[in-house]
């Protein structure tokens, strides 16, 4: 009977428990001083925009590449000597212990005119990238600033992508298989990493 009564409370218990969600984030949710003022007002239906630029392979990179996959999202340039080389850990972290699963990475340079192609896979090379989950990418600075300002909701500044803008973020994004910001985290802490895998096993089982 004890065995029994057991039983029926572990059942109740599980029926009950609430199941962890992930926020979906909206422009308007975020601090004001994240948010590019052109996207501030919107409050539902966000998305990271379409894009196409160019990976360490010489590979074009679009949504389609990341089509259907949940994916962590940075921005970073090479010769970068302050909080980029942790973030590049971490993001090696991330990707030795999401290698057998689907998730994917996304690095964005903020200095396209010196992270060519080659430079991109010089650096992926010594950090040891592994291509087919992680892709270092580069092209159009006005596009990637866009990317970072209106879309990952990602740069504290302002600016227009000219010669003398620059973007300098501590921020991993989380993006999900709709396209849609769940998590924001700062990549330079070693316990960010921890709350990223546990928020990507959330979103695996949505």
């Amino acid at each position: 009977m004890l065995f029994l009564s057991t039983i029926i409370i572990y059942i109740f218990y599980t029926v009950l428990k609430p199941v962890r969600t992930l926020p979906i984030y909206q422009p308007a949710d975020v601090n004001i001083e994240l948010v590019d003022s052109t996207v501030q007002y919107i409050r539902k239906f966000h998305k990271i925009a379409d894009f196409k630029l160019v990976d360490q392979n010489g590979d074009t990179i679009t949504q389609d590449t990341y089509k259907d996959k949940i994916y962590v999202a940075d921005f970073f340039f090479t010769t970068c000597q302050t909080i980029c080389p942790i973030m590049t850990d971490n993001m090696v972290t991330l990707q030795n212990e999401l290698k057998n699963t689907d998730v994917m990475l996304l690095s964005h340079t903020v200095q396209p005119e010196i992270d060519k192609v080659r430079q991109l896979k010089n650096y992926a090379i010594d950090k040891g990238v592994n291509d087919n989950i992680w892709h270092l990418v580069t092209g159009d600075k006005q596009q990637i600033y866009n990317l970072a300002r209106k879309s990952y909701i990602a740069s504290k500044t302002n600016g227009n992508g000219g010669p003398y803008d620059m973007i300098h973020t501590e921020n991993f994004v989380l993006v999900d298989k709709q396209k849609r910001i769940r998590g924001f985290y700062d990549g330079t802490k070693p316990e960010s990493i921890s709350e990223i895998l546990a928020d990507i096993k959330v979103l695996e089982s949505e």
